[in-house]
């Protein structure tokens, strides 16, 4: 028995060792760089952006408003659906189940502890399914659209031609930005003196170590940012942007490449009979 006890303190410590080592910024950096640039060959990407758009809008407003746990189940089944056909990375997904529980997770801990009772679940799940739903929803919509698809879609729905080119601009720079980053923070590691990573109390004292050197790496990655966007505009501006982006016949060049295929009305029709079926059934088991 004691040596039972003794190889499952073993397992459990190599299992979190494991899982720490893992967690580095070249992993974090990856995984980002995965989910909005990777997914390029999945089914969602290969949607019209319109069509992504619109979907969102209805997946994205319309639980906020509903209060029905079984209809709220039906739609949270489905974007989690859609969530793996995007094929999202782990690292999203994981911070997605740390945000949902860290918003309403913790509000059915602390009623209980101070005083409430099991009835205080119903109201706290549904909350917890609309902030779900509307998650996922996002997370499957803007991994499945790279940054010319988005302000393209953007565009021929009347945002201005500004906005959405800086929403673009904000998604081609990540890669700028996540290379600055590993660049500060080696600068930081060759001046810093980091410990021993013998051990689990190594491990998350370098940890520590390394969420501090993320912190004393924001001021400089926000200033470097600064001067290479000021960089890019002046750049934009003497190759003519602003008459560009203006311009009818641009606007209307952009958006030629913009077309409704056989896989756009499928998905359409999969989503709206699906939302039928799980108003239809909603209903039965209310009555």
């Amino acid at each position: 028995m004691i040596l039972r006890n003794i190889s499952g303190v073993k397992n459990m410590r190599k299992l979190t060792e494991n899982i720490l080592d893992k967690f580095s910024i070249d992993y974090l950096r990856n995984q980002v760089l995965k989910n909005a640039y990777g997914n390029d060959d999945t089914v969602i990407a290969g949607l019209d952006p319109r069509v992504l758009l619109v979907w969102y809008l209805f997946f994205g407003l319309v639980p906020w408003f509903l209060n029905d746990v079984v209809f709220l189940l039906g739609l949270f089944l489905f974007v989690v659906m859609t969530t793996k056909a995007a094929r999202i990375a782990p690292l999203v997904l994981f911070l997605f189940c740390l945000g949902v529980f860290s918003q309403t997770g913790y509000l059915f801990i602390a009623a209980l502890f101070f005083g409430g009772s099991l009835d205080t679940a119903a109201p706290l799940l549904v909350m917890t399914l609309k902030v779900a739903i509307v998650s996922l929803a996002s997370i499957t919509v803007f991994s499945g659209l790279n940054p010319d698809r988005l302000a393209n879609g953007m565009l021929w729905f009347g945002c201005p031609g500004q906005l959405s080119f800086s929403i673009s601009f904000a998604y081609r720079i990540l890669p700028v930005l996540m290379e600055e980053f590993q660049n500060i923070l080696l600068s930081y590691r060759l001046r810093g003196c980091p410990p021993k990573k013998e051990g689990f109390i190594g491990k998350i004292r370098y940890l520590g170590y390394q969420v501090k050197m993320i912190i004393q790496s924001f001021y400089p990655l926000m200033l470097n940012t600064a001067k290479r966007s000021r960089t890019t505009v002046e750049a934009l501006e003497l190759r003519g942007y602003r008459y560009s982006i203006q311009n009818p016949a641009v606007r209307r060049m952009k958006l030629s490449m913009l077309k409704i295929t056989r896989a756009d009305l499928m998905f359409i029709g999969i989503s709206a009979v699906w939302v039928c079926a799980d108003l239809l059934l909603s209903v039965l088991i209310s009555r």
